[in-house]
């Protein structure tokens, strides 16, 4: 068909559709030919807890685990900030050195006195709600303007930048279940999670490496932050799927699709328009009763998202978002949760997630070398996609290029799905291990790469070509 005869309003939604039926059609086809496959190791057997040796209380040692990453994690940092490294990588190297790949074979005596599951518990509890806070204050700081600026581009960044590297996860895993696949799950479950694993953005970790670098107010934070966060919620949907699949429950998914869809519609349709008015209403300092309504808010928005599939962060990054960026209100709490949050509780939840990760698994040229194919597909996979995306919206190529690169950024979001995919037994500890250092790399090209594109940190904008030369 011509593209001149078909009207403007109709481009999109047939790009997207053609886009949804070739990656369907495509997937597909690769678990036709991996069907036949078998995974050459045996299911996973869940861990056995780790009793806590005797000595000092939990209490004592959640403090002092908090000591020891906040600090190492700040000492690593100033370290790494000379070749460009944002905080958040100083901290979970911090934690990877606390945990059982460093620590934990030099002195295992420190690591299972420091770390043992019921202190991990407690930990990992603070941790979470430290990252819940940050979503919330990032979502606070949130144009909605600039976002409806570059809707066009958000839609397809975010849209391209999923589609790309889950089919390219999907092939990869034909080579991969033969090696490190487990006979606990199926080559569907297996494909769908390695896709899903490619395909997600690290949502806290890409919002730390925009507000140290101050670009979480810029054109190019707002469409990377805004095309991650729906990325990702689309991502957890496919995860419910594997899930599903892997317990032979499918139903879940069209709850967490249903669930997301209801509560989006809520809060933007009838808790926006109150919120608002109350934002531009309330014009004197927060007071302690008013904080507290805040909170309780802020803590129901991450049960209800919990509660649906979607993980806490997204229901405290909404509730945010909906409150207006320039009010009294998100100025104040800004500044009351910044740095109580990105100092102490934030620290935590980065280490935490570095201290449970096995880097020694994976030994031998043959590993290493699936590791380095991991990367550099998962690489291509996203960079590519955005990349497409952005310059067929009309930006240049250098910002394309910039895009592409903030998009690529993986973590916490992924080590979530990493840990949920070991404990169904749909992956191995060896894959898991390199999954996360695939995490690891691609976070820490982020910035070097950013700092090459991007004329300066503070003022780094996307510049829409014009129409006639938009390709």
């Amino acid at each position: 068909m011509n593209p001149r005869y078909i009207p403007e309003r109709w481009t999109v939604p047939l790009v997207y559709g053609l886009l949804a039926v070739g990656a369907a059609l495509s997937f597909l086809l690769i678990v036709h030919f991996g069907d036949s496959l078998t995974p050459a190791l045996a299911a996973v057997e869940p861990a056995v807890p780790a009793e806590a040796p005797e000595g000092a209380s939990p209490m004592v040692r959640v403090l002092l685990v908090l000591v020891l990453v906040v600090g190492l994690g700040r000492l690593l940092s100033k370290l790494l900030a000379g070749i460009h490294q944002p905080p958040v990588v100083g901290e979970v190297l911090a934690g990877v050195m606390l945990g059982p790949s460093l620590l934990g074979r030099v002195w295992p005596e420190a690591t299972a006195f420091l770390l043992p599951d019921e202190v991990a518990g407690h930990l990992g509890v603070l941790a979470q709600l430290g990252v819940i806070l940050y979503m919330f204050v990032v979502g606070l700081e949130l144009n909605g303007g600039l976002i409806k600026k570059h809707a066009r581009a958000t839609v397809a960044v975010s849209q391209a930048s999923m589609v790309a590297p889950f089919l390219l996860g999907a092939a990869l895993a034909l080579w991969l279940y033969p090696r490190f696949g487990t006979d606990g799950a199926d080559f569907l479950s297996f494909a769908l999670f390695v896709g899903v694993a490619m395909s997600i953005t690290a949502f806290p970790v890409l919002a730390r490496i925009l507000t140290d670098r101050n670009m979480t107010k810029t054109d190019l934070g707002v469409v990377a932050l805004s095309s991650a966060a729906t990325g990702d919620v689309v991502a957890w949907c496919l995860l419910a799927l594997v899930v599903g699949i892997a317990k032979a429950q499918v139903s879940g998914i069209f709850w967490v699709i249903a669930g997301t869809l209801v509560y989006l519609a809520v809060m933007v349709l009838l808790v926006r328009p109150v919120v608002e008015k109350m934002a531009h209403r309330y014009d004197r300092p927060l007071t302690p009763g008013m904080t507290a309504m805040v909170f309780v808010a802020v803590l129901l928005s991450a049960v209800m998202t919990e509660w649906i599939g979607i993980h806490a962060i997204f229901g405290a990054f909404l509730l945010g978002s909906i409150i207006p960026h320039d009010s009294r209100i998100a100025t104040e709490l800004t500044y009351k949760l910044q740095d109580s949050t990105t100092v102490l509780l934030l620290p935590a939840f980065f280490a935490f997630t570095g201290m449970r990760t096995r880097i020694d698994l994976v030994s031998g040229m043959d590993a290493w070398l699936a590791c380095g194919v991991i990367i550099v597909v998962a690489t291509l996979g996203k960079v590519g996609g955005a990349l497409g995306a952005a310059r067929l919206s009309g930006y240049t190529w250098r910002d394309s290029a910039a895009l592409g690169m903030l998009m690529n950024t993986r973590g916490l979001i992924e080590l979530v799905a990493l840990n949920i995919g070991l404990d169904l037994g749909v992956i191995s500890p060896t894959l898991f291990a390199m999954m996360v250092i695939m995490a690891v790399v691609t976070t820490m090209t982020t910035t070097p790469a950013l700092a090459l594109l991007a004329d300066s940190s503070e003022k780094c904008e996307l510049s829409p070509q014009p129409e006639n030369v938009r390709a």
